[in-house]
């Protein structure tokens, strides 16, 4: 016979074991629907971004005639529907940008009325689709779920970051333009990263006012300047505090995004670097006149607090920094034991 005390045991674990069991019979059927979720929203906005580029050949004609311009615009909307998803974003950001400065009075009535429909599904196509593809990877990325395989061999959705209608200014030009960046992380003490939060200053004062989001210390580097010195640069210009450029640890991470600021549509490669000091309070003394227009406000958070921020609907630069402020605070204390390689690429 069975010890008593081993019989428990026993029911015990298989108690275990049947709930784990059901817990993940019932989260892959969870991330099975979610992935067909983000399917279904990829396809939906793949249409609105395709009908789009049909209203933007039609634009074409009635703003520029058989002109250059006129080519040059249904070229972007032909480049658009053929670019593969890598280069989707860009292609699509550039006939944004176009769009943006053709003049509505170069158009007929229903033209006009037929593109803002196209804008706005674009519109809400993508933040459908983001949305599925935030609440997809919030599953998968659990560590349970992860250890697992519950995911199975299916890729990681990503997001899809392209300049909304009315993000490109139509008063004047907006060429695309490449800049390499070097970023901060600055942790303190207790680990959380200090964030700062800005808008963009070509719809300053514009009703309703304009969408803000949080971002990590940084900026473009100068000509002849390394990473390391732009970042300390930066991060004194941003903040006030002054550390030596051999004080930062990286480059970790890279970025490449494509940004929609101030009239331009920006390609810009972000480089991450880490810091850790005591918890202080930001000084905006040495920012720019344009940084201060932006720049509305400060705060130091942890995970949870980024999650938080994401859950009530703000946007946090880059998009996984709440998941990577573990790494950045193993790696800013390791400093000499850093990953060799290529560098990370984020998102």
């Amino acid at each position: 016979m069975i010890p008593w005390a081993a019989a428990v045991l026993i029911a015990v674990l298989v108690a275990v074991v049947l709930l784990i069991g059901g817990w993940a019979y019932q989260t892959a059927n969870r991330l099975d629907r979610l992935h067909v979720r983000y399917d279904l929203s990829w396809q939906a906005l793949d249409g609105a971004l395709a009908r789009r580029a049909v209203v933007a050949r039609a634009v074409a004609v009635e703003a520029y005639g058989g002109g250059p311009d006129g080519r040059r615009l249904a070229a972007l909307a032909d480049a658009a529907e053929r670019a593969p998803r890598s280069g989707r974003e860009a292609a699509e950001n550039e006939l944004s940008a176009a769009l943006g400065r053709v003049n509505p009075s170069s158009l007929p009535l229903a033209l006009v009325a037929e593109l803002a429909d196209a804008e706005a599904r674009v519109v809400l196509a993508r933040r459908f689709h983001n949305d599925a593809v935030r609440d997809t990877l919030a599953l998968r990325e659990r560590p349970l779920v992860r250890t697992l395989r519950l995911g199975g061999t299916a890729a990681l959705p990503s997001y899809f970051e392209i300049a909304e209608a009315g993000e490109v200014s139509a008063r004047e030009p907006a060429p695309a333009t490449r800049r390499t960046s070097a970023r901060v992380v600055l942790l303190d003490e207790a680990g959380a990263v200090l964030l700062l939060r800005g808008s963009d200053p070509a719809f300053a004062g514009a009703d309703p006012a304009p969408r803000k989001w949080w971002f990590t210390i940084g900026g473009a580097a100068q000509v002849g300047e390394s990473l390391a010195q732009a970042a300390v640069r930066e991060l004194e210009e941003e903040t006030g505090l002054r550390v030596a450029p051999e004080a930062m640890v990286g480059p970790l991470w890279r970025r490449d995004a494509v940004i929609n600021f101030n009239g331009s549509v920006i390609h810009s490669e972000e480089m991450y670097f880490v810091h850790r000091t005591a918890r202080f309070e930001p000084s905006d003394a040495g920012r720019s006149g344009l940084e201060r227009t932006y720049i509305h406000g400060h705060r130091w958070c942890d995970a949870t607090m980024i999650e938080k921020l994401v859950a009530d609907g703000e946007t946090v630069y880059p998009l996984q920094l709440g998941e990577l402020l573990d790494e950045a605070n193993a790696l800013v204390d390791a400093r000499g034991a850093l990953p060799g390689g290529p560098l990370q690429s984020i998102r």
